[in-house]
């Protein structure tokens, strides 16, 4: 909704979901398939309409509580998409190095993991980092080679 433009609506769904996720209970006979959405899952949602609709300052405190918050160990593909989207909001905001050191965090949590979000967020990376590689900040050059080799092994 917020990518389209409907910010009020896409507002109104977060907060029924913030207050719906907040009522729920171990007992709520939910079926199986929604075990893994939780605060951490809203906080990415939240993150990515707040970054679509332009709030980067808000997108960058909810991508930072849904990495705070995911057990990355148990959703290693999604932990590593969130981390990616956080260096982007932060790459925005003009804070490269910060942005490097997240999506370093990204690239260790990639390792060994096919999949085609996570190579659009390597994909991703990198054409952010374009317009800043020929500034010499080591961070950049090594982060380029590294999403690179990332892209290749998955392949």
């Amino acid at each position: 909704m917020a990518a389209s433009g409907q910010r009020r609506a896409a507002a109104s769904a977060l907060v029924r979901a913030e207050d719906d996720l907040a009522a729920a209970t171990p007992d709520d006979d939910e079926p199986g398939r929604v075990f893994f959405f939780g605060e951490a899952s809203l906080a990415h949602e939240t993150a990515c309409a707040l970054r679509d609709s332009g709030d980067l300052t808000g997108a960058q405190r909810e991508f930072k509580r849904s990495v705070r918050t995911r057990k990355a160990s148990d959703f290693t593909r999604t932990h590593a998409v969130t981390l990616g989207y956080l260096g982007s909001v932060q790459a925005r905001r003009g804070a490269i190095e910060e942005a490097c050191s997240t999506w370093s965090k990204a690239l260790d949590a990639m390792d060994g993991i096919q999949s085609a979000r996570v190579r659009r967020t390597a994909l991703d990376m990198r054409r952010a980092l374009s317009p800043v590689g020929k500034r010499g900040i080591s961070a950049v050059s090594e982060l380029d080679r590294r999403a690179s080799e990332y892209l290749i092994e998955s392949a």
